[in-house]
């Protein structure tokens, strides 16, 4: 990680302005097309959480801003994030937190991220929890169109937030879902925003 001279840090006064709210936290919800992805993983008997997952989070690293964080009392660049993700346990309607590093392939993050899910035996290993993380969440059951989620307002949290629901199709065959993402305004903007969803799209097509 680098750390962040905030005297000649271009966002300063951005950082400076949103630090002054008790809740500097936005979330923004937008859709993705995933045709392209479901065709793919079905061809190649894939996850489409796990698939999904590990392209948002290449797309999370690929802008600078959602790389950001607060440790040990300054800003820092992390070199990247990681996902830490929502999954049903076995044979359950409870669900626990996992993590996985998003290392290697598409296919081989799939198989680690089902291997380490399956044999998860807490709720949450709390060893993993860092600042560098990814939350990813679904609700697969249901046409998502926002979501929030539940937290300590602690300011200096700047772990991106994801969600999505259940994908739709329309008349012309497009398969696509809306996505939320919750993220601090000290260090990210609507812009950032923009680049993530250009960067996915372009993950999705090149597949």
């Amino acid at each position: 990680m680098q750390k962040i001279d905030l005297e000649t840090w271009p966002r300063k006064e951005l950082y400076d302005h949103f630090s002054a709210s008790s809740n500097p936290f936005y979330s923004i919800t937008f859709v993705v097309d995933v045709t392209n992805l479901y065709r793919y993983v079905k061809e190649h008997h894939l996850s489409f959480y796990y698939s999904l997952i590990y392209l948002s989070t290449q797309a999370v690293n690929h802008v600078e801003s959602m790389r950001y964080a607060i440790y040990e009392g300054e800003v820092v660049l992390l070199d990247k994030r990681e996902p830490s993700f929502t999954d049903l346990k076995p044979g359950s309607e409870l669900f626990h937190i996992t993590y996985a590093p998003c290392e290697g392939t598409m296919e081989e993050f799939c198989r680690t991220a089902a291997t380490r899910s399956q044999a998860q035996t807490v709720f949450l290993d709390k060893s993993k929890e860092t600042p560098d993380l990814i939350y990813f969440s679904s609700v697969p059951l249901v046409e998502m169109t926002a979501t929030t989620g539940e937290r300590n307002i602690d300011r200096d949290d700047a772990v991106p937030r994801i969600t999505w629901g259940r994908y739709t199709e329309d008349a012309q065959g497009r398969k696509k879902l809306h996505m939320s993402m919750e993220l601090n305004h000290r260090f990210a903007d609507g812009y950032h925003v923009g680049k993530f969803c250009e960067e996915l799209k372009r993950l999705i097509e090149a597949l």
